[in-house]
């Protein structure tokens, strides 16, 4: 029976079978592609290969099946968490309604490619600055709570934590177990830095693993991982454990410690060395004070000896010279303003005196005044019989005067009774 292939509609639907048909035929058309990832599962059976192959940067998976006949042109050492290349062929099994991607070839991705990609991503982060010291943050002297990323039950673990007791018994953690390597690893160590720079007691971060080969650090150069770390308000200590190839955190975070032990040792400090050093601060700090002390006290004792505070009594006397050598001095000063002063009110005194109109009467002279006190300088001054009161050098007078003709030089005169 023919298959109708007209457009599917709800009165003329298409059977499955065709269906099924069409996706067949539009994968195949797709070909062979060289796709790259991470090994997540591998399992053999029947001599047959079936495993997931998972993206390396975004959460992406398909399965593939590698075939017996093809299993032995694929390395031999290939196993769950390897970084491949493959090239897989789509197929669409109608009957059972499933896809699976045939792998044609695989191959370890090369080293040189993953390292040119880590050095790539290393020189784009330096220049964004991501890697500069003067970024990077001091670890406190003293953290009392510490942040552990680590594996569970891990030697790391173990070694940090001992180690960090021996030095400081009363240092607390907070342990978060993630995957270090493999794919849940990045997702997890980002999300364990994320929860611990939230955490407000939490004083430094430590994210710890005992090292190990090439690929199983890569998640540690994951570049979102990285930014995380660079992005942390906490302290960060990078103690991967792998001295050759470092993983880029070693690079962003803010100390990078070449073993978990020696993380252990760079962030918690050492109680007897401590006390020994306090020890020493306390013996170096009594040896100075003993000798400003001594010095200060010779000083005093030097001032002591001196004339001037071995005796008072010369203070008193030298003041005493002083005040009575003023007192002389003043006096002396007084005395000659006073002979002076004299002498300027005895002149002056002399000068108003021969200015003053007394002296001029005592020579004979005298001042005629009317009674209304006007002053009587010619005959032409008085009426007829005029009562007048005259100032003479030694007393007074009174009388009445009477005008008498010119006087000698023209003016008027008079006489008097």
């Amino acid at each position: 029976m023919a298959i109708e292939q007209g457009p599917p509609t709800a009165d003329n639907p298409w059977p499955v079978a065709l269906l099924g048909a069409k996706l067949r035929d539009w994968i195949d058309r797709l070909g062979t592609a060289w796709v790259e990832g991470e090994i997540t599962q591998w399992n053999v059976a029947g001599g047959n290969v079936y495993g997931k192959l998972k993206d390396v940067e975004v959460d992406a998976t398909v399965s593939f099946s590698i075939w017996s006949s093809v299993r032995a042109r694929v390395p031999a050492d290939l196993k769950q968490g390897a970084r491949v290349v493959a090239a897989v062929k789509p197929n669409y099994w109608v009957k059972g309604g499933s896809l699976t991607m045939q792998v044609v070839e695989m191959k370890h991705v090369g080293l040189g490619d993953l390292l040119e990609r880590l050095e790539r991503l290393r020189r784009s982060l330096a220049e964004e600055g991501l890697f500069d010291p003067s970024r990077k943050k001091r670890l406190p002297f003293l953290p009392h709570r510490i942040g552990l990323i680590t594996g569970k039950d891990s030697d790391a673990e173990k070694d940090v934590k001992r180690n960090a007791q021996l030095r400081w018994p009363q240092v607390e953690f907070r342990t978060v177990h993630t995957a270090v390597q493999g794919e849940r690893a990045v997702g997890e160590v980002t999300a364990a830095i994320v929860e611990l720079d939230a955490d407000p007691t939490v004083d430094v971060i430590i994210v710890a693993r005992g090292g190990g080969d090439f690929q199983n650090l890569l998640g540690f150069s994951d570049e979102g991982l990285v930014r995380t770390a660079a992005a942390a308000a906490t302290p960060i200590v990078s103690a991967i454990g792998h001295e050759a190839d470092r993983p880029i955190l070693d690079e962003v975070a803010d100390l990078r410690a070449s073993t978990p032990t020696d993380a252990a040792k760079r962030v918690v400090p050492d109680v007897a060395e401590e006390l020994a050093n306090v020890r020493q601060a306390r013996a170096r700090l009594g040896l100075r004070l003993s000798h400003v002390l001594s010095v200060e006290a010779d000083r005093i004792a030097s001032l002591r000896s001196r004339p001037a505070l071995a005796s008072t009594a010369w203070l008193v006397d030298t003041r005493a010279e002083e005040v009575a050598r003023d007192l002389s001095r003043a006096r002396e000063l007084v005395d000659r303003r006073l002979e002076r002063s004299h002498a300027d009110v005895g002149h002056l005194t002399a000068r108003l005196r021969s200015l003053s109109p007394r002296d001029t009467l005592r020579r004979g002279y005298a001042i005629v005044q009317t009674t209304d006190g006007g002053v009587v300088r010619g005959s032409d001054d008085l009426d007829g019989a005029t009562p007048v009161h005259v100032t003479l050098g030694a007393g007074t007078a009174t009388g009445t005067l009477e005008p008498d003709g010119p006087g000698p030089d023209g003016s008027g005169s008079g006489s008097g009774s």
